[in-house]
């Protein structure tokens, strides 16, 4: 379905995004990832890439940092050989009441999941215009779209992204470029096992969802793989829920 193509996945070291990468790699696509800490986390990645006789690159990135998402896309580019598809997905938490957050809360929150986004797609814009082709898939939340109590700062990014996404379908339309946001909503995840409050969140969610089961990250990559083909080539602006019906 995407052989040839090359993606770069942000965050891709575990969890959803790690999901996403290895759906990628099984539907023939090259893949890069970025990695919070040291490159060597993608080493998995490469690993399974050689055996499959494709390419794989792993880079250390700060995603907040436009300087370092900068050289991190432009070493990704030049390892794969050219870029076709991004995904956003790296992100994270650090919830709290808004009456009791700090600006350190508020802004790196910010910074990671919203601003990240922004500089990668800022530094792979110009290239996916300039071959008038490219897919944008940006990791969003439910909670972005619905807010969640507690999380004023998560759902204010996540909720930026969804705008993100729709403003930039409009400004890349005439390039060719499709640009769409999945939205999940609670996933078994690392984000989910390392929270104090696990417990309490899934039991909040299971009354939520329709389909009564915790969604995985395969989940979650099923749906970006879908739109970073050709059978999503005339969807771009859209938000997929990919949620168990718990946002209804």
């Amino acid at each position: 379905m995407l052989k040839g193509k090359k993606a770069l996945v942000t965050g891709g070291s575990q969890g959803i995004g790690a999901s996403i990468a290895k759906a990628l790699l099984k539907q023939g696509a090259e893949v890069a990832i970025t990695c919070k800490n040291e490159a060597r986390e993608g080493d998995w990645l490469i690993g399974q890439a050689k055996a499959m006789d494709l390419k794989a690159y792993s880079v250390q990135c700060e995603v907040s940092s436009f300087r370092e998402v900068g050289s991190a896309v432009e070493s990704a580019v030049e390892s794969l050989g050219g870029l076709d598809i991004l995904i956003n997905n790296a992100g994270m938490n650090w919830d709290g009441v808004l009456w009791k957050m700090s600006e350190e809360q508020w802004d790196w929150v910010i910074a990671v999941n919203l601003k990240g986004y922004f500089n990668f797609c800022r530094h792979v814009v110009p290239i996916f215009k300039e071959q008038r082709s490219g897919k944008i898939i940006n990791i969003t939340s439910i909670n972005g779209l619905r807010g969640k109590f507690g999380q004023s700062n998560y759902s204010a990014s996540k909720a930026g992204i969804v705008g993100l996404t729709k403003s930039l379908a409009r400004e890349l339309g005439a390039f060719s470029v499709n640009v769409n946001a999945v939205a999940p909503g609670l996933i078994d995840s690392p984000m989910l096992s390392e929270s104090p409050a696990k417990e309490a969140i899934i039991t909040q969610a299971m009354e939520e969802l329709v389909i009564k089961r915790i969604g995985t990250p395969e989940d979650i990559a099923n749906g970006v793989v879908f739109l970073a083909s050709e059978m999503a080539r005339h969807i771009t602006g859209q938000v997929l829920k990919v949620d168990g019906g718990q946002y209804i």
